[in-house]
């Protein structure tokens, strides 16, 4: 007996079978317990990737007898037989009607025994535990890099075979997860925008943006520059900004072999050969390449100014504007002349700068 509650029947009795069935037969990978031999040889193929179970339909091959009926009722016959009966919602298997139902009770059956985290299916407590253990059973044949899940490892494969099996419905670009597809059609095409900022109502296509934005309110910068200590929001700007320091640009333009240290760069930067504006003002007219770009010219007719100065509050309409003039409080130099080794507090400065070594250069030639 463990004492734990459950509000449908079917929680209970799915959690009463885990506790009390025997599970002799463990993976001598991961050392997951299986009831029965047939358990432990089907999961046993999850690391192997053999595969016994074809479709009869379209051929596709599976682990199990099991996955191919299930992926039958998916893809060909659209058979859901397993109904909510709270909302009517319908699945093709009574685990996914199970799990389903917990959205409506708010059941978290399966908890860890490190953290106390609780789950509402036993994978998801199985996969979370990997974060304490730092287990990683699924490692890539190309590479030798490993992962916690399946899922994780599928994802990762497609960096190798370049398959990007998800599509845009509008534009038809190309994406290696369903996620980035659902994620660029907010941002791109819809502008849904579902995760809201309590402190300035601004609005966010993804929760991963609203945290992000988040730490312009509190002053968060968890990660760090190795080389000059320099803070950041995000990790993602982290790994921009160390191009500084090794002055790598690894995206180039297919047209004119330009090349940028972001891949977003690109993008915008292939525009100028297309000459295509897709973001036009609501106000004005006027169009422009880029959504951000776009953005920042509203603020020139709604006079909004969302970035200050945590120092001597001053207010700027761009964040770019803001990081420069902390600058002038803190007198961080981050843009360095590999020719001299003087600093710059922006890059343009950087750049005038360099102009003075090239035409010294030139007027020696000329002398």
């Amino acid at each position: 007996m463990c004492d734990k509650t459950f509000v449908p029947n079917a929680d209970l009795k799915s959690h009463v079978e885990t506790q009390t069935v025997a599970k002799p037969y463990s993976c001598r990978i991961c050392g997951k317990a299986s009831a029965n031999n047939r358990d432990a040889q089907s999961h046993m193929r999850t690391h192997t990737g053999e595969k016994t179970a074809s479709c009869e339909v379209c051929g596709k091959v599976f682990a199990s007898k099991s996955y191919a009926a299930i992926h039958m009722q998916r893809i060909h016959t659209g058979e859901k037989t397993f109904s909510c009966k709270v909302c009517d919602k319908t699945f093709v298997t009574n685990a996914e009607l199970r799990v389903h139902i917990r959205t409506h009770t708010g059941a978290k059956p399966y908890s860890c025994t490190v953290c106390g985290k609780a789950f509402t299916q036993h994978s998801s407590a199985t996969v979370h535990m990997r974060t304490h253990t730092g287990e990683k059973p699924c490692p890539c044949k190309v590479c030798g890099k490993a992962f916690s899940t399946n899922i994780e490892l599928k994802t990762h494969m497609r960096t190798h075979t370049g398959e990007k099996p998800f599509s845009c419905e509008v534009c038809g670009k190309r994406f290696t997860q369903n996620a980035s597809a659902t994620i660029h059609m907010r941002r791109i095409h819809t502008g849904d925008k579902f995760y809201f900022c309590k402190v300035c109502d601004k609005a966010f296509a993804i929760n991963a943006d609203l945290k992000s934005h988040m730490r312009i309110h509190t002053g968060e910068k968890p990660f760090s520059c190795e080389v000059c200590s320099k803070t950041f929001t995000h990790q993602t700007a982290v790994t921009a900004h160390m191009r500084i320091h090794t002055g790598e640009k690894p995206f180039s333009c297919e047209v004119c072999g330009k090349a940028f240290t972001h891949q977003t760069s690109v993008m915008t930067h292939m525009r100028t050969h297309t000459g295509e504006k897709p973001f036009p003002c609501g106000v004005c007219g006027k169009a422009f390449t880029h959504q951000t770009i776009a953005r920042a010219h509203m603020r020139t007719h709604t006079g909004e100014k969302p970035f200050s100065c945590e120092v001597c509050g001053k207010s700027f309409a761009h964040q770019l504007n803001a990081t420069r003039h902390m600058r002038t409080h803190t007198g961080e130099k981050p843009y360095f002349c590999e020719l001299c080794g003087c600093s710059f507090s922006t890059n343009s400065t950087l750049k005038k700068h360099m102009r003075t070594h090239t035409e010294r250069h030139e007027k020696k030639l000329e002398s």
